[in-house]
Protein backbone atom coordinates (compact mmCIF):
# COMPACT_ATOMS: atom_id res chain seq x y z
CA UNK A 1 0.00 0.00 0.00
CA UNK A 2 1.15 3.42 -0.86
CA UNK A 3 1.44 6.21 1.09
CA UNK A 4 -1.17 7.81 -0.35
CA UNK A 5 -3.28 5.22 -0.17
CA UNK A 6 -2.90 5.01 3.58
CA UNK A 7 -3.53 8.94 4.03
CA UNK A 8 -6.63 8.53 1.85
CA UNK A 9 -8.00 5.73 3.52
CA UNK A 10 -6.91 7.60 7.18
CA UNK A 11 -9.55 10.57 5.99
CA UNK A 12 -11.79 8.23 4.81
CA UNK A 13 -12.02 6.44 8.23
CA UNK A 14 -12.21 9.49 9.94
CA UNK A 15 -15.22 10.84 7.93
CA UNK A 16 -17.21 7.48 8.24
CA UNK A 17 -19.85 8.64 10.67
CA UNK A 18 -19.63 12.70 9.54
CA UNK A 19 -23.22 13.52 8.09
CA UNK A 20 -23.56 14.30 4.89
CA UNK A 21 -25.67 16.96 4.86
CA UNK A 22 -23.87 18.91 7.57
CA UNK A 23 -23.76 22.68 7.41
CA UNK A 24 -20.49 23.90 5.70
CA UNK A 25 -17.94 25.16 8.32
CA UNK A 26 -17.91 28.69 7.26
CA UNK A 27 -21.01 30.63 5.87
CA UNK A 28 -21.58 32.95 3.07
CA UNK A 29 -18.37 35.16 2.05
CA UNK A 30 -18.76 38.92 2.61
CA UNK A 31 -18.96 40.58 -0.53
CA UNK A 32 -19.28 44.13 1.10
CA UNK A 33 -15.65 45.23 0.13
CA UNK A 34 -15.24 48.36 -2.54
CA UNK A 35 -15.65 46.96 -5.87
CA UNK A 36 -13.58 50.13 -7.46
CA UNK A 37 -11.52 52.58 -5.36
CA UNK A 38 -12.33 56.60 -6.51
CA UNK A 39 -14.44 57.54 -9.37
CA UNK A 40 -12.83 57.70 -12.74
CA UNK A 41 -14.03 58.14 -16.43
CA UNK A 42 -12.85 55.98 -19.46
CA UNK A 43 -9.86 58.15 -20.15
CA UNK A 44 -8.87 58.38 -16.75
CA UNK A 45 -8.84 54.24 -16.12
CA UNK A 46 -7.11 54.29 -19.32
CA UNK A 47 -4.64 56.55 -17.95
CA UNK A 48 -4.08 54.46 -14.25
CA UNK A 49 -3.12 51.38 -16.51
CA UNK A 50 -0.75 52.91 -18.61
CA UNK A 51 1.21 54.16 -15.43
CA UNK A 52 0.62 50.99 -13.09
CA UNK A 53 1.64 49.37 -16.49
CA UNK A 54 5.09 51.17 -16.12
CA UNK A 55 5.18 51.10 -12.61
CA UNK A 56 5.67 47.48 -13.48
CA UNK A 57 8.30 47.97 -15.66
CA UNK A 58 6.41 47.31 -18.62
CA UNK A 59 6.57 49.65 -21.95
CA UNK A 60 3.83 51.33 -22.61
CA UNK A 61 2.56 52.57 -26.06
CA UNK A 62 -0.27 54.81 -27.40
CA UNK A 63 -1.55 54.08 -30.91
CA UNK A 64 -5.27 54.48 -32.62
CA UNK A 65 -6.66 51.71 -34.76
CA UNK A 66 -4.99 52.97 -37.93
CA UNK A 67 -1.96 53.83 -36.82
CA UNK A 68 -1.61 50.15 -35.29
CA UNK A 69 0.00 48.27 -37.87
CA UNK A 70 2.65 50.75 -38.18
CA UNK A 71 3.40 50.79 -34.40
CA UNK A 72 3.62 46.69 -34.52
CA UNK A 73 5.70 46.85 -37.36
CA UNK A 74 8.47 49.83 -35.58
CA UNK A 75 8.18 47.91 -32.19
CA UNK A 76 9.35 44.89 -33.86
CA UNK A 77 11.54 46.55 -36.12
CA UNK A 78 13.29 48.23 -33.24
CA UNK A 79 13.77 45.09 -31.28
CA UNK A 80 15.38 43.15 -34.24
CA UNK A 81 12.28 40.61 -34.75
CA UNK A 82 12.59 38.22 -37.43
CA UNK A 83 11.00 35.79 -36.40
CA UNK A 84 7.41 36.69 -34.90
CA UNK A 85 4.96 34.22 -33.08
CA UNK A 86 1.27 34.61 -34.18
CA UNK A 87 -1.57 32.83 -32.04
CA UNK A 88 -4.18 31.86 -35.09
CA UNK A 89 -6.92 34.66 -34.39
CA UNK A 90 -5.06 37.37 -34.10
CA UNK A 91 -6.27 40.01 -36.80
CA UNK A 92 -4.07 39.92 -39.91
CA UNK A 93 -4.71 43.82 -40.47
CA UNK A 94 -2.50 44.59 -37.16
CA UNK A 95 0.23 43.28 -38.83
CA UNK A 96 -0.05 44.50 -42.60
CA UNK A 97 2.74 46.55 -42.13
CA UNK A 98 5.70 43.70 -40.85
CA UNK A 99 8.13 43.24 -43.73
CA UNK A 100 10.89 40.73 -43.68
CA UNK A 101 9.56 38.81 -41.10
CA UNK A 102 8.36 35.71 -40.98
CA UNK A 103 5.44 34.93 -38.77
CA UNK A 104 5.75 31.62 -36.84
CA UNK A 105 2.44 30.33 -36.69
CA UNK A 106 0.93 28.85 -33.16
CA UNK A 107 0.25 24.79 -32.70
CA UNK A 108 0.33 22.31 -30.71
CA UNK A 109 3.79 20.62 -32.36
CA UNK A 110 5.06 23.75 -31.42
CA UNK A 111 8.15 22.81 -29.03
CA UNK A 112 10.03 24.63 -26.01
CA UNK A 113 12.85 24.82 -27.90
CA UNK A 114 11.22 26.51 -30.50
CA UNK A 115 9.69 28.63 -28.92
CA UNK A 116 12.97 29.89 -27.77
CA UNK A 117 14.33 30.50 -30.89
CA UNK A 118 11.92 33.02 -32.10
CA UNK A 119 12.64 36.75 -31.14
CA UNK A 120 8.62 37.83 -30.43
CA UNK A 121 5.16 37.12 -29.94
CA UNK A 122 2.57 39.44 -30.25
CA UNK A 123 -0.94 38.70 -28.67
CA UNK A 124 -4.04 40.69 -27.67
CA UNK A 125 -5.66 40.08 -24.21
CA UNK A 126 -9.21 39.46 -22.35
CA UNK A 127 -9.11 42.27 -20.21
CA UNK A 128 -6.89 44.91 -18.76
CA UNK A 129 -7.16 45.87 -15.01
CA UNK A 130 -6.55 49.38 -14.27
CA UNK A 131 -5.40 49.51 -10.65
CA UNK A 132 -3.06 46.60 -10.73
CA UNK A 133 -1.45 46.83 -14.10
CA UNK A 134 -2.31 43.51 -14.79
CA UNK A 135 -3.38 42.28 -18.37
CA UNK A 136 -5.38 38.57 -18.16
CA UNK A 137 -4.89 36.28 -21.01
CA UNK A 138 -7.10 33.71 -21.34
CA UNK A 139 -6.21 31.78 -24.65
CA UNK A 140 -8.50 33.01 -26.54
CA UNK A 141 -7.99 33.37 -30.60
CA UNK A 142 -5.84 36.27 -30.70
CA UNK A 143 -3.86 35.60 -27.59
CA UNK A 144 -3.13 31.48 -28.23
CA UNK A 145 -1.93 29.30 -26.00
CA UNK A 146 -0.02 30.01 -22.63
CA UNK A 147 2.88 28.39 -24.06
CA UNK A 148 4.24 31.40 -26.78
CA UNK A 149 3.80 34.33 -23.58
CA UNK A 150 5.72 32.64 -21.69
CA UNK A 151 9.20 31.40 -23.78
CA UNK A 152 9.23 33.80 -26.28
CA UNK A 153 11.92 36.86 -24.51
CA UNK A 154 9.60 39.77 -25.99
CA UNK A 155 5.98 40.26 -25.42
CA UNK A 156 3.95 42.19 -27.69
CA UNK A 157 0.21 43.08 -26.06
CA UNK A 158 -2.45 44.94 -27.94
CA UNK A 159 -5.12 46.29 -25.45
CA UNK A 160 -8.28 47.62 -26.85
CA UNK A 161 -9.87 51.31 -24.91
CA UNK A 162 -11.96 51.09 -23.66
CA UNK A 163 -13.78 48.11 -24.12
CA UNK A 164 -11.07 46.27 -22.68
CA UNK A 165 -9.83 47.88 -19.40
CA UNK A 166 -11.69 47.75 -16.49
CA UNK A 167 -11.18 49.39 -12.91
CA UNK A 168 -10.63 46.62 -10.55
CA UNK A 169 -9.84 42.95 -10.01
CA UNK A 170 -13.77 42.43 -9.17
CA UNK A 171 -15.04 43.86 -12.31
CA UNK A 172 -12.55 41.79 -14.46
CA UNK A 173 -13.68 38.35 -12.98
CA UNK A 174 -16.94 39.28 -13.98
CA UNK A 175 -15.64 39.02 -17.31
CA UNK A 176 -13.82 35.84 -17.23
CA UNK A 177 -14.24 32.23 -17.49
CA UNK A 178 -12.67 30.51 -14.42
CA UNK A 179 -12.43 27.30 -16.31
CA UNK A 180 -10.17 28.58 -18.80
CA UNK A 181 -6.65 28.73 -18.38
CA UNK A 182 -6.26 32.38 -17.49
CA UNK A 183 -2.35 33.85 -17.49
CA UNK A 184 -2.52 37.10 -15.42
CA UNK A 185 0.91 39.41 -16.10
CA UNK A 186 1.75 41.99 -14.35
CA UNK A 187 5.22 43.66 -15.86
CA UNK A 188 7.63 41.58 -17.39
CA UNK A 189 8.65 38.56 -15.57
CA UNK A 190 10.93 39.04 -12.54
CA UNK A 191 12.00 37.88 -9.51
CA UNK A 192 14.23 39.01 -6.33
CA UNK A 193 16.40 36.86 -4.01
CA UNK A 194 17.10 37.18 -0.09
CA UNK A 195 19.30 40.41 -1.30
CA UNK A 196 16.62 42.35 -3.32
CA UNK A 197 18.52 41.65 -6.15
CA UNK A 198 15.87 42.00 -8.61
CA UNK A 199 16.04 39.63 -12.31
CA UNK A 200 14.28 40.02 -14.81
CA UNK A 201 13.68 37.13 -17.38
CA UNK A 202 13.24 34.26 -15.48
CA UNK A 203 9.60 32.35 -16.39
CA UNK A 204 8.37 34.65 -18.92
CA UNK A 205 9.58 37.21 -21.34
CA UNK A 206 12.20 39.76 -20.08
CA UNK A 207 10.51 42.97 -22.04
CA UNK A 208 6.79 43.73 -22.04
CA UNK A 209 5.36 46.07 -24.59
CA UNK A 210 1.71 47.25 -23.90
CA UNK A 211 -0.03 49.17 -27.11
CA UNK A 212 -3.05 50.63 -25.86
CA UNK A 213 -5.18 50.90 -28.85
CA UNK A 214 -8.01 53.79 -29.11
CA UNK A 215 -10.06 53.79 -32.41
Amino acid sequence: MSTRDQVLGRIRRALADAQREAAPARGAVDRGYLRVHGHRDAAQTADLLAENLADYRAIVHRATGDELPGRLAGLLAARGARRVVVPPGLPERWLAALQDVERVPDSAGLTARELDAVDSVVTGCAVAIAETGTIVLDAGPDQGRRRITLVPDHHVVVVRVPEQVVDSVPQALERLDPVRPLTWISGPSATSDIELDRVEGVHGPRTLEVVLVTD
